[in-house]
């Protein structure tokens, strides 16, 4: 049975999501009303998943979601909310949250969201076995389990879908990656919206390789991205 912690400050809706989600058996939900007892409940307890409400009181879920990824940057996380501003959805992915559900929703998409994100992230699991998770990129230090890179004593710690681009360029190392693998492969959709959000972790991307002249994030017009390395 899989845990799921739910962040949500409408008690309504809170208990409906707990119950519905409980009743199929599968899961086990702790509900907080708000960010900080969210985080209090992260803190001393171990969870599958998380749906972060975004605006609540105390602490709101872009702060929470920033906090579960310090301690653990691997935890599927689903940021819920209101507001359906593009710049709230490039927001939440940029900090690492895995998926984005805009209220009013069917709890049945919620569900079917969830079940999608634990698959992946068991099938990850399954083949990590098979596939590399440690790369030397120049004079950095990928690994891809702990979601950080490292140069000399400093280490910068990776979001979830950064940690995935990275690792699939790492696989195609000087190399064209093309955006439609890309997508499909951690986003699963290829639309508009998800390629916006990719360009803003291939930049974030950039920035942590950019100490190194020899490691560079290319575009390849028409087709993709490389990374090389001299």
């Amino acid at each position: 049975m899989k845990k799921i912690l739910l962040v949500e400050d409408d008690p309504n809706l809170g208990m409906l999501l707990q119950d519905y989600l409980e009743l199929k058996g599968k899961y086990e939900v702790k509900l907080a009303k708000d960010g900080e007892e969210g985080l209090t409940f992260f803190n001393k307890e171990s969870f599958d998943l998380c749906i972060l409400d975004i605006m609540m009181p105390k602490k709101d879920g872009f702060s929470l979601g920033k906090d579960i990824r310090k301690s653990n940057p691997l935890i599927p996380i689903i940021f819920a909310t209101a507001k359906a501003m593009i710049e709230d959805k490039s927001e939440a992915f940029s900090l690492g949250g895995d998926d984005y559900i805009t209220k009013p929703f069917r709890i049945e998409e919620l569900l079917l969201r969830i079940n999608a994100l634990l698959k992946r992230v068991a099938n990850q699991n399954s083949s990590s076995t098979t596939t590399p998770d440690r790369f030397e990129i120049g004079q950095y230090y990928f690994d891809y389990t702990s979601q950080s890179i490292k140069k000399d004593d400093l280490i910068q710690k990776l979001s979830t879908k950064e940690g995935e681009l990275l690792r699939l360029l790492c696989l195609k190392k000087n190399n064209v990656l093309t955006r439609e693998e890309a997508l499909l492969s951690i986003w699963h959709d290829d639309n508009y919206f998800n390629g916006r959000s990719m360009d803003v972790f291939l930049s974030k991307l950039r920035k942590y390789l950019r100490d190194d002249p020899a490691v560079e994030i290319i575009n390849v017009h028409g087709k993709g991205y490389k990374l090389i390395v001299n």
